[in-house]
């Protein structure tokens, strides 16, 4: 009576009593190659398992192999996405085929078969033919330094035909840009094996801020023209577009005030000379003119002037009211706000070529400072990426324009 009990426990001599349904130690690490269990739940005093277990191979067997393939075969088809549209032409040319396929169906006769197979022979050379002509071509964009709204840039579009020796015909690039329609083309009729093709558009910006050109559409439809197949790059590159800039013309100063960083005259003081005399008790000796002094005993020096630089600053409100407190339409206070980067923008390019040191001040608490040394793009380009933002309420001493402070010298 006792044989069986012991029979039971031949494997599991020293360890626990095994319950009725659980499994021996070699079904437990026969299964821990699939599907391991917790440390806790192994016990002691089992053999090593005939197949070692990799620590790696769980962590292998999580991700299936077909997600891989999924991915790979969806990455594929859209880096080769191809859209196809029917031409005028091309609706025509289908309508003929169908009913000449339909004729053929019904009464038998072999050259409408005929006639039906060239038809369809056309269809598939016409693909052939337009896929061979979009593969491996290279687009690039070459973008102007500056943009301005209201006047136009040339956008240059230069395409590289990669193939050995199938040149690429018909082929039409479009450049598209983010958020706006796409109203721009460049037609190139051939372009030769391992060659380069540039062609430009004429562009003018309704809009100051960041232009953001998202890509190219490149379509042909070579050779027949019955269809149009296209296929789009992701080419992403951005445009600041300054604010427009109005004539303005400044008020006159005071007199000895007229010539713009030249001011009261004075010694050894700047660069530009204002006259020659001759050389007085107190002069300093390193102003002797000595081309001019050839007179033994007379020495003429140079008279400079002094360099007074008038400094100017702008005020601009760049907040607005929450549209709680809003009383008219959004729109109404961006055109506004717009309005006013423009005034700004003028005002302050007539006295940077003047001559005077700007400084723009925001409600916001954004500042520049800008001299003519500098040159006129830092100022443009701080204006043009200028936003309005919303503020609970009104600010207090910006007023709902543009301000002019008084000049004053420095």
């Amino acid at each position: 009576m006792s044989a069986p009990a012991s029979g039971a426990s031949i494997d599991e001599s020293s360890g626990p009593p095994r319950e009725p349904g659980e499994p021996n130690a070699a079904q437990q690490s026969l299964r821990g190659v699939t599907s391991p269990e917790p440390a806790d739940a192994r016990p002691e005093h089992a053999t090593q398992p005939t197949q070692p277990t990799q620590p790696t191979q769980p962590t292998k067997r999580v991700r299936p192999p077909a997600t891989k393939a999924r991915f790979s075969e969806t990455r594929g088809r859209k880096s080769w996405a191809r859209k196809l549209k029917f031409t005028r032409e091309g609706k025509y040319f289908l309508g003929i085929t169908l009913g000449v396929g339909l004729a053929a169906i019904n009464t038998g006769n072999n050259p409408l078969y005929l006639l039906l197979g060239m038809m369809l022979a056309l269809i598939i050379v016409s693909g052939v033919m337009s896929e061979l002509s979009l593969r491996t071509l290279t687009v690039r964009r070459r973008l102007p330094q500056r943009a301005q709204v209201g006047r136009p840039h040339l956008v240059e579009i230069e395409v590289f035909n990669n193939k050995d020796r199938v040149p690429s015909y018909a082929i039409e690039v479009e450049d598209l840009r983010a958020g706006q329609p796409a109203d721009k083309r460049c037609f190139f009729l051939k372009i030769s094996p391992r060659s380069t093709q540039v062609a430009a558009y004429r562009r003018t910006p309704l809009r100051r801020g960041i232009d953001h050109h998202s890509g190219f559409r490149i379509a042909t439809r070579f050779p027949f023209g019955l269809f149009e197949k296209s296929r789009e790059l992701d080419v992403g590159e951005e445009l600041i577009v300054y604010p427009a800039v109005d004539p303005v013309v400044l008020p006159r100063r005071a007199s000895g005030q007229a010539s713009g960083e030249t001011g009261a005259v004075g010694r050894c003081h700047g660069e530009e000379v204002y006259e020659v005399r001759p050389m007085r008790d107190g002069d300093d000796p390193r102003d002797i003119y000595w081309r001019k002094s050839t007179v033994p005993g007379q020495m003429i020096v140079r008279e400079r002037a002094h360099e007074m630089q008038y400094q100017v600053e702008l005020r601009l409100d760049d907040e607005r009211a929450t549209p709680a407190l809003l009383s008219g339409p959004a729109q109404a206070t961006t055109e506004e706000f717009e309005r006013r980067i423009r005034e700004v923008a003028s005002i302050a390019v007539a006295h940077v070529k003047r001559g005077d040191r700007v400084t723009i001040v925001t409600a916001s608490g954004h500042r520049l400072v800008c001299e003519r040394s500098r040159g006129l793009d830092p100022l443009l380009r701080f204006l043009a990426l200028l936003e309005l933002t919303c503020r609970p309420e009104p600010a207090v001493g910006f007023g709902g324009k543009a301000t002019v402070l008084p000049e004053r010298a420095a």
